[in-house]
């Protein structure tokens, strides 16, 4: 087990150092303004980490033939919480606020945390592209993965204006149904999705298309 670790530890040590360089950074601003203001994007990067562990977990119970419905399962809380890594690009709104006083610093931050938590998603993202295609063809894992980017781009919406977590799933469904559906007809959330989703699918296929030949 503590072999495995390491392993994986290893494979993702440019992830690791990126993520050990947000941190740090983060730490220098604290204590020079002695500010917390930023640190609520050590919770969304958390959140944005998610997929990647989901996306994990699922390659390994795939590669042993596990119960499927316990993939399955692994598999929605992937896409549970997918919008979570595009959503903190948004997070480059709170530099209007009063308390992002270190302008060129606090860009910096938001951009290191937004860059982190966009690969968390699109290696999560490669992951499950890899595994569609080979249990079914690269043309059906294509549309899929089309799809999945445009329900992110959705899902951005949700969580930056109407301000909806992933949990509100099982927390609030009647609400969240109620603002989907009213949502629908508002020509900027389409706007939204497409903009988002086409981001996502351009940045995923590009570090796809890098690391896999097809």
């Amino acid at each position: 087990m503590k072999q495995k670790l390491i392993l994986i530890a290893k494979s993702n040590l440019s992830l690791i150092t990126s993520i050990s360089f947000a941190f740090l950074i983060l730490a220098v601003r604290i204590k020079i303004t002695g500010s917390l203001f930023f640190s609520f994007l050590v919770w969304n990067l958390f959140l944005a980490g998610l997929p990647y562990l989901f996306s994990q977990i699922l390659k390994q119970l795939h590669a042993t033939n596990a119960n499927k419905l316990i993939q399955f399962g692994v598999f929605g809380l992937w896409l549970l919480f997918l919008p979570n890594s595009p959503y903190i690009i948004t997070d480059l709104i709170h530099l209007q606020n009063e308390s992002a006083t270190m302008v060129w610093l606090d860009l910096l931050i938001v951009f290191v945390y937004a860059i982190n938590g966009l690969l968390f998603g699109l290696f999560s993202m490669i992951d499950i592209y890899q595994i569609l295609k080979s249990k079914y063809d690269v043309k059906n894992a294509n549309f899929f993965m089309i799809y999945l980017c445009l329900l992110c781009g959705y899902g951005v919406y949700l969580g930056r204006f109407l301000r909806f977590n992933s949990w509100d799933l099982f927390t609030k469904p009647h609400i969240l149904a109620y603002n989907i559906v009213h949502s629908l007809t508002n020509y900027n959330v389409w706007a939204m999705t497409f903009a988002f989703g086409g981001l996502l699918w351009i940045l995923f296929w590009t570090l796809q298309s890098k690391l896999y030949k097809q």
